[in-house]
């Protein structure tokens, strides 16, 4: 799964960032960290495959992250 900016605000509503290590808007370090995740303040966040990214200019970061994780999933043949 990827999300940046407020998008982990919709995994941490559906309880699924317990135990997990995220990135998101820097502002809300409190919400995720009330949802049960650690939080890092870095440009992208691989946990899983989960991937996180703080806001728009740490797409290119955070696009080869989540291209990395869908090729090690669901390679191309």
């Amino acid at each position: 799964m990827a999300q940046i900016c407020h998008g982990p605000l919709l995994t941490a509503a559906i309880d699924g960032l317990r135990g997990r290590r995220v990135t998101a808007y820097p502002a809300l370090e409190l919400d995720m960290q009330s949802a049960g995740a650690t939080f890092q303040d870095a440009e992208t966040v691989v946990d899983g495959t989960l991937v996180s990214a703080r806001a728009w200019p740490d797409h290119s970061s955070w696009m080869r992250e989540f291209l990395t994780v869908l090729r090690a999933k669901a390679p191309v043949t």
